[in-house]
Order: structure tokens, then C-alpha cells, then sequence
């Protein structure tokens, strides 16, 4: 039986970094008040005037070159993103442009921050299938493009990044194993961007209203991704036989520290097990979880079992059981 493995894995952050003093001079905020409350001490900003795409593409390009891949082979690009390039056509489609993926086929998928696991296990199921055989899947968010820098209980949360996998069949027992998937549309009005879409189109009022930056309910959606992504993890654990001690790591979308304490501290995985960089970067929505394994892939190994869990608007949740190839 065919099992879809991740064979490689990049990512690219812009080099212009917005810290905690330099966002205290812009909005009434300060490092000790954004490092108790979230654990973020500085965000990378992307301030060229390039979308999600130049992001994305950056990612895959070092993708390509560290896995000695081919643009040509590459059979499909999925990319997950809240910050598409424009409303039509597809960010993944400007991607496959910009990486000289001419063979590939390519679409956008919108699952917010659970947008890298939701494309992950599409990616994985056009592999075991026998359908593809060469699948990207990237995660590209200019998060900045959407944030109010007046908004204090906001601003300090989001930053720019990409990364990206490369995921192919093998006969061996790692790659995707199981994944659970959630979806809540009474979250819309905690986290949200009203403005810009078809049931709120862009006027001179919505532009003044200020309808077109993220909207967040912080209280409502702490409350929810805690208990959502720990009954998500417990779930595909328990589907599984792990246990806090035969799981190697939990890697947890970065979206605030307490969070991410939270989460491990009621599934009784040890500190230690919990992977974070959510200090260097913030929020990058969908690309948080690919941009913390790349960051860690020197202490990964193969046969490692992880649990990768995400919680996003919509509400939209889940969790997912990977063994790693590298």
C-alpha cells in the first residue's frame, strides 16, 4: 500500500523584522505587555509591494534546490492562504509561474490557520491514490496585508512568511497516517475580515469603516482554540494508540504561547515535546506549522511521531498524525 511521505521542506521570511519596542512606537503597547500576553517578541514584515505569491515562490524555489527536484516534475502545487494575491486568479497558479512548475496543475485552498494541514492531507490523498506522484504543498501568507497598525489587540499578533513541502509515495510506514478535521461556521463573527468579499463588497464606506482589516474576538477564540485543538489531538491520538510518552513532538499552529501551553499542558505532553518559535515570527497563519518544522528539521528524524494540530476562522480545526521521512 502507497503511504504520501513529506521527502522535503523550505521556507522564506522577509528580511525586515518589526520587534516589540519598534511596535510600542506606533500603538500603546509595550514588550512586557506583548510577551505576557502572547509570547511574541518580533514579527517579519514584508514590505516590498509583492504579495503572498513572492513569498511562496522564495519557498518553493529553495524547495526545488535542496531536494534537487525538477520544476518540470512537479505534478500539483496546492497553496494554502488567507492573503491570496488578488480575489481571481489563484496565488498557487502566480507560484507555478514564478517556480517554473509548467507541468503542474495548481489551486488555492482557504482554511485560515488550518489551511497547511487541510492541504496537506489533500496532497496526501492525490498520493496514495497513485494519482500524483510529485505534490507541493505550500503555505504563503503576507499577514500584514490585513492588520490594522492601529489596533493594539491585533497588531502585535501577525507576521509575514511561506514554506512548503514536497510530498511523494513510498511503500515505507511513515508520511500522512490519519488526520481529523472540524468545522464550525457559528465562529464568523470572532474572526473575521468583513469587508472586500461578495457579501460585502469594497465601497468608500466599507474603506472608511475600516471593514478591510482582520477582526478578532480575542477572548472568544482563545476559549475555542484550546479546547478544540486539545480535543482534536486527543482524538487522533487516541485513534492512533499514542500516548504523551510514544509521541516524539506536538507542533501546535503558532498563534499565542498561552495557547500553545495550554494545549500541551491538557494533552499531558511534556514541555519539551512542544515545538516553538512563535517568538521570532507571530502568527503566519497557515504557514506557522511548516515554518516550525523547518526550523526544527536538524533535531527531527526519521520514524519521529508527531501530532501537528491548527485552529483558524470559520472556526476551523483539526489535528493530524505524521510520521517523518527525513
Amino acid at each position: 500500500m502507497l503511504n504520501a511521505k513529506i521527502s522535503g521542506i523550505a521556507s522564506f521570511v522577509p528580511d525586515d523584522i518589526l520587534d516589540n519596542q519598534m511596535l510600542s512606537e506606533m500603538v500603546d503597547t509595550n514588550d512586557e505587555w506583548i510577551t505576557t500576553r502572547v509570547g511574541i517578541k518580533q514579527r517579519r514584515i514584508l514590505k516590498t509591494p509583492e504579495g503572498s505569491s513572492y513569498l511562496g515562490i522564495k519557498a518553493v524555489e529553495k524547495l526545488l534546490a535542496e531536494t534537487g527536484t525538477a520544476p518540470e516534475d512537479v505534478e500539483l502545487l496546492i497553496c494554502a492562504t488567507s492573503n491570496p494575491d488578488y480575489r481571481f486568479p489563484s496565488t498557487g497558479s502566480i507560484i507555478c509561474k514564478g517556480t517554473g512548475l509548467k507541468n503542474a496543475y495548481s489551486y488555492d485552498i482557504q482554511a485560515a490557520c488550518a489551511g497547511f494541514i487541510v492541504a496537506l492531507e489533500d496532497a496526501a490523498a492525490y498520493v496514495k491514490s497513485g494519482l500524483r506522484k510529485k505534490v507541493i504543498v505550500v503555505a504563503a501568507e503576507k499577514m500584514s496585508s490585513m492588520v490594522n497598525y492601529s489596533d493594539r489587540a491585533t497588531c502585535p499578533l501577525f507576521g509575514d512568511g511561506a514554506a512548503c513541502v514536497l510530498v511523494e509515495p513510498t511503500e515505507e510506514n511513515v508520511g500522512v497516517i490519519d488526520a481529523v478535521f472540524h468545522v464550525d461556521g457559528n465562529g464568523l463573527e470572532h474572526l473575521v475580515m468583513w469587508g472586500g468579499g461578495s457579501a460585502e463588497p469594497t465601497t468608500q464606506a466599507t474603506l472608511d469603516a475600516g471593514r478591510h482589516y482582520l477582526f478578532q474576538d480575542g477572548r472568544n477564540v482563545y476559549k475555542n482554540a484550546v479546547t478544540d485543538m486539545y480535543t482534536a489531538t486527543v482524538d487522533v491520538m487516541n485513534r492512533n494508540n499514542l500516548t504523551p510518552e510514544n509521541i516524539d513532538y506536538l507542533v501546535p499552529h503558532q498563534a499565542n504561547l498561552r495557547i500553545i501551553e495550554a494545549v500541551g499542558s491538557r494533552t499531558k505532553i511534556p514541555t519539551e515535546k512542544v515545538l516553538v518559535n512563535i517568538q521570532h515570527y507571530g502568527n503566519t497563519s497557515a504557514a506557522s506549522i511548516p515554518l516550525c518544522l523547518d526550523e526544527f528539521k536538524g533535531q527531527l528524524k526519521k520514524g519521529d511521531k508527531l501530532i501537528l494540530t491548527a485552529f483558524g476562522a470559520g472556526f476551523t480545526w483539526g489535528s493530524m498524525y505524521l510520521i517523518w521521512a527525513i
